[in-house]
């Protein structure tokens, strides 16, 4: 298999894992789709299974710069429309974005036999939002003086939980409820985020 093949392996894989999980996503169809036969795909990965994690690792890797690319991209707005406008970039992502599709269809239904695995690639994922947000939290607060607390570790980790609850509304029960949710806790969230 030359290089072009085997660098297409993963994004097509991920498009199958997003689609149809790791249950209904075939060896075979994934290698029909780069062009190889599926005896080509154990020439760098050893299964399966090494294929899915491969796959999430990256999907990860990559839903993190992109994550971070939204908070660049909305530094000049004041901070709670910067971090409230992520519910509706979220909604777009998890629409679009294969990488995203993928993310929220393992993070909230993972493939019972590498569960282990799984949570051991998405704990240091939200663990690196985290520490991003504290950051972002830290030198806004800088510019706009607005926080109520400089406890910023705090306040990121309230922030992912309002948009951890508000992620689980809508891969449970859909874009309504999401809005819904993100309606109704948002100005609590708000008001004892700041002064």
């Amino acid at each position: 298999m030359n290089d072009l093949k085997a660098a297409q392996l993963i994004p097509t894989a991920l498009r199958h894992f997003a689609s149809h999980g790791y249950e209904g996503a075939s060896l075979n169809d994934i290698a029909q789709e780069v062009g190889i036969k599926k005896p080509s795909i154990y020439a760098h990965y050893s299964g399966k299974d090494d294929l899915f994690l491969k796959t999430m690792a990256y999907a990860l890797g990559e839903q993190k710069k992109h994550l971070a690319s939204y908070f660049v991209e909305t530094r000049q707005l004041p901070l709670e429309a910067s971090l409230k406008g992520f519910f509706d970039w979220f909604i777009e992502e998890s629409n679009q974005n294969d990488q995203m599709k993928f993310i929220l269809r393992i993070a909230y239904f993972p493939p019972v036999k590498l569960e282990h695995e799984v949570t051991a690639l998405i704990n240091p994922f939200f663990d690196s939002i985290h520490r991003h947000l504290a950051r972002l939290f830290r030198e806004r607060d800088r510019t706009e003086q607005i926080l109520y607390s400089e406890d910023y570790t705090s306040g990121a980790l309230a922030y992912l939980t309002v948009a951890e609850g508000t992620m689980t509304e809508l891969v449970y029960n859909g874009i309504d409820a999401y809005q819904q949710r993100l309606t109704a806790v948002w100005p609590i969230f708000w008001r004892g985020l700041v002064r």
